[in-house]
């Protein structure tokens, strides 16, 4: 009995052990504080609302839960960074590079994304709503159940859904016979194009 009460109190000593080894370094963030860049450091957690961070260097840094809620981050480098979960709501994220980020569960509610580059960022569940995203630069952004700025939430399904078609569309419903630029008058003639070429 006494063996099984010190195997579990040992079982959990180590999770607790292993927890505070996933949070925030003091030391990253000491380095942070006074230089500006830390580029891979681990700020998971920390609290950095309303903090003036723009142009820091925090490239494939850990951010992981960071509360960055109002801050100023213009021009901010956070190519790879991992901001899963982050809070950056009403964040100034303006000419930021996000590209590559991992943003799942993030909320950017009312950020600033003006002239952003969220390329490749993965922002599965990511709320934007509200945001100001006029010339972002989203190319190869992976949005899945993403909140976007008017408050539509994207499909369920992964990026590239849409160009399968694994059912033929019943076109002749519509009188489509030679409607230039429907999905249903491309596949009359590609169909056609394959007859003739038989």
């Amino acid at each position: 009995m006494k063996q099984g009460i010190f195997a579990t109190l040992t079982v959990f000593a180590c999770l607790g052990l292993a927890q505070s080894a996933k949070a925030l370094n003091q030391q990253d963030l000491e380095q942070f504080k006074t230089t500006g860049s830390c580029p891979r450091c681990d700020l998971s957690g920390a609290d950095l609302s309303r903090a003036s961070l723009s142009r820091v260097i925090l490239r494939d840094a850990n951010l992981k839960g960071a509360n960055l809620s109002q801050a100023d981050l213009r021009g901010a480098d956070l190519t790879g960074a991992n901001l899963e979960g982050a809070v950056l709501n009403n964040a100034n994220l303006t000419a930021a590079s996000l590209t590559g980020a991992l943003m799942k569960s993030a909320s950017l509610e009312g950020a600033n994304l003006t002239f952003a580059s969220l390329m490749s960022a993965n922002l599965e569940a990511t709320n934007l709503k509200g945001a100001n995203t006029m010339m972002t630069n989203f190319r190869g952004a992976f949005f899945r159940l993403t909140t976007m700025p008017t408050n539509v939430v994207t499909a369920d399904k992964p990026y590239g859904w849409s160009m399968q078609r694994p059912q033929k569309r019943e076109c002749d419903k519509f009188k489509l016979d030679d409607a230039r630029g429907s999905v249903c008058a491309t596949e009359l003639r590609t169909e056609e194009t394959q007859e003739q070429q038989k």
